[in-house]
């Protein structure tokens, strides 16, 4: 069986693919795994839950849950929670600035972020830095639209962005992690996004997703490329 080498943080991983072999038992484990660690994490995690929820109140007016419309498995529209970590109306700020700023624009075109975005609130930063805002879509994994490890989900006006990576990318679910994350995140230009996300497709299988897990509690625990 051949091997795929990667390119993570200046270290070279081989790993089969195996997904081709036995995917129905890989989707199966996969999911199981999925549906069990969620529930435990929701558990464990509920009292700090509330306490973020708590501080996004007293820190800016608007809904403590952040809701969007994302790609899913297949293309089909999912609904992915975040804790809100901007301003409520950041869509229509996002224009303008997009609207007025060149620079701010140009570094949107290539990244789809904005360092240093003026939109992030104060505990938004915070929660960001540490990844907690990402700790509601334990929900999205509890429901089977998302997965622990996998591509995180794009956004549709993304699509024509994402170009001959749309395809490959959309036949797996939205991961809560997966190669961005541990390769960079948002250190890495969009493009580069769509090609680590393409390489998973390619490398998916269980000694990768363990690699992507342990690498992600390095991330999150160091703060590396969170922004």
């Amino acid at each position: 069986m051949n091997g795929v080498s990667i390119e993570l943080n200046n270290q070279k991983l081989n790993q089969p693919i195996v997904i081709r072999e036995n995917e129905l038992f890989y989707n199966a484990v996969k999911r199981l795994f999925d549906i069990i660690v969620s529930i435990i994490a929701l558990v464990i995690l509920s009292p700090m839950l509330i306490i973020i929820a708590i501080m996004i109140k007293l820190d800016s007016k608007g809904k403590v849950i952040f809701k969007q419309e994302r790609i899913g498995k297949n293309g089909r529209p999912i609904y992915i929670y975040k804790f809100r970590t901007m301003i409520p109306d950041a869509e229509e700020v996002l224009k303008k600035l997009l609207k007025e700023d060149s620079k701010i624009r140009k570094e949107y075109s290539i990244n789809k972020k904005i360092s240093n975005d003026p939109r992030v609130t104060k505990i938004g930063k915070l929660l960001r830095r540490t990844s907690l805002d990402e700790v509601p879509q334990f929900l999205n994994i509890l429901l089977g639209d998302m997965s622990f490890v996998g591509p995180r989900p794009y956004l549709y006006r993304e699509i024509k962005d994402m170009g001959k990576y749309y395809q490959n990318i959309v036949k797996m679910t939205p991961g809560l992690t997966g190669l961005w994350q541990v390769s960079g995140r948002n250190n890495i230009e969009f493009k580069n996004r769509c090609v680590l996300d393409n390489k998973y497709h390619e490398i998916r299988g269980f000694k990768t997703d363990l690699m992507i897990i342990v690498k992600t509690f390095e991330v999150v625990i160091f703060g590396r490329g969170a922004k």
